[in-house]
């Protein structure tokens, strides 16, 4: 009797450090603190050291530097150079993959506050 199941594939989930939100690891840009304390942004997902994960999206990325998400999860103090490098990079990431984050997040705070009579 031969199995006819189709083998279902692990999908590594990670979780943003600025909304919380998990998602597969594929979609998440991993910032990385370098055994020699240099912080980089680890495009291959792969370097050596301690990483931290956020969406690709701007609102991610200021979330975690206001909250000092990052410090925590590297385990390190941010020198302000390296907060301006973060956020110039964050500000060129495409405003498009917003669109479905913003609209869920509107789409529960509308559930939070009661609608206005007309």
């Amino acid at each position: 009797m031969a199995k006819t199941r189709e083998r279902i594939r692990h999908v590594p989930l990670r979780t943003c450090v600025g909304c919380r939100q998990k998602q597969p690891k594929r979609d998440m840009i991993r910032i990385l603190r370098t055994p020699e304390g240099e912080l980089k942004i680890d495009s291959s997902g792969r370097g050596s050291g301690r990483g931290a994960y956020l969406c690709p999206t701007p609102r991610c990325w200021e979330l975690a530097l206001k909250r000092r998400a990052l410090n925590r999860a590297l385990r390190l103090v941010l020198t302000p150079a390296e907060v301006a490098h973060l956020r110039e990079y964050a500000q060129s990431l495409p405003a498009a993959g917003t669109a479905g984050k913003e609209a869920e997040l509107a789409e529960l705070d509308a559930v939070d506050k009661p609608a206005l009579p007309a």
